[in-house]
C-alpha cells in the first residue's frame, strides 16, 4: 500500500500507539513521525474530528516541508451523548494517561446496562500534499462495539481494553495487531484514504 512511491510522508502524531499502527498498515510507505523533525503536536482547537485532523496535517506539512498524513480519532459512546468524542485523548484532563481516561469512562458508565453501552471508534484521516493544499484528501472509518465494565487484554492502547468486539467475542486489546488493523476504524480510514489518493 503506497501513497507516493518512495517519497517520505510525515505523520502528524506523537502518539506511539498510533504511529505503530499506521506504520504497520502502510508497511511499504516511508513514514516519518513529526517528532523526528522536533515538531510538537498542534493544538486541537477544532470541534470535530475533521477539523482537528486538518489542523494537525497542515501543521506537520508546514514545519517539515513534506506531504503529511494526520488522523483525529476517538470513542463515541451513545449513553454519554457522544462523549468522550474529540476529547477522547484528554477525557480525564490534559496529560491524562490511557488508564486515567478508561477509569473516567467506566465511572461515567456506572450502572448503565450492557444493552445501553453501545459505542464506536471513529477515525478521520487526512492527506495534504503541502501546507497550503486547498483540497486535502479526507477519509473516515467507523468501528462498532460496546463498552465493558472492566478492562480486559494487554494489546493496543487507549480504550482498547474496554472496547468489546462482538464478531470476535473479545476486546480490541485481545486482538492481534494484524486482526485489529483489518477491522479497526484507523485501518478502514487508511485504506479508504489510499484509494482516494490513487483516484485523484
Amino acid at each position: 500500500m503506497t501513497f507516493l512511491s518512495s517519497q517520505q510522508l510525515v505523520l502528524a502524531s506523537s502518539n506511539l500507539g498510533k504511529i505503530k499502527e499506521i506504520q504497520a498498515i502502510l508497511a511499504k510507505q516511508v513514514i516519518v513521525p513529526q517528532s523526528a523533525f522536533n515538531v510538537t503536536d498542534a493544538d486541537e482547537t477544532g470541534s470535530t474530528f475533521v477539523e482537528n485532523a486538518i489542523i494537525k496535517a497542515r501543521n506537520a506539512a508546514l514545519h517539515c516541508n513534506l506531504s503529511s498524513i494526520a488522523d483525529d480519532s476517538g470513542l463515541v459512546v451513545d449513553a454519554l451523548n457522544g462523549a468522550p468524542g474529540v476529547t477522547s485523548a484528554r477525557y480525564a484532563g490534559v496529560g491524562a494517561s490511557d488508564h486515567d481516561n478508561v477509569l473516567k469512562l467506566l465511572d461515567e458508565l456506572k450502572g448503565v446496562p450492557d444493552e445501553q453501552r453501545t459505542a464506536r471508534f471513529i477515525c478521520v484521516m487526512v492527506f495534504m500534499e503541502h501546507a497550503n493544499d486547498p483540497f486535502p484528501v479526507i477519509a473516515q472509518g467507523v468501528w462498532e462495539g460496546r463498552i465493558l465494565h472492566r478492562p480486559v487484554g494487554a494489546n493496543g492502547f487507549g480504550y482498547d481494553p474496554v472496547f468489546w468486539v462482538p464478531e470476535h467475542n473479545c476486546t480490541s486489546a485481545e486482538l492481534s495487531a494484524d486482526v485489529k488493523n483489518s477491522l479497526s476504524h484507523r485501518g478502514q480510514a487508511l485504506r479508504s484514504l489510499t484509494n482516494l489518493i490513487k483516484a485523484r
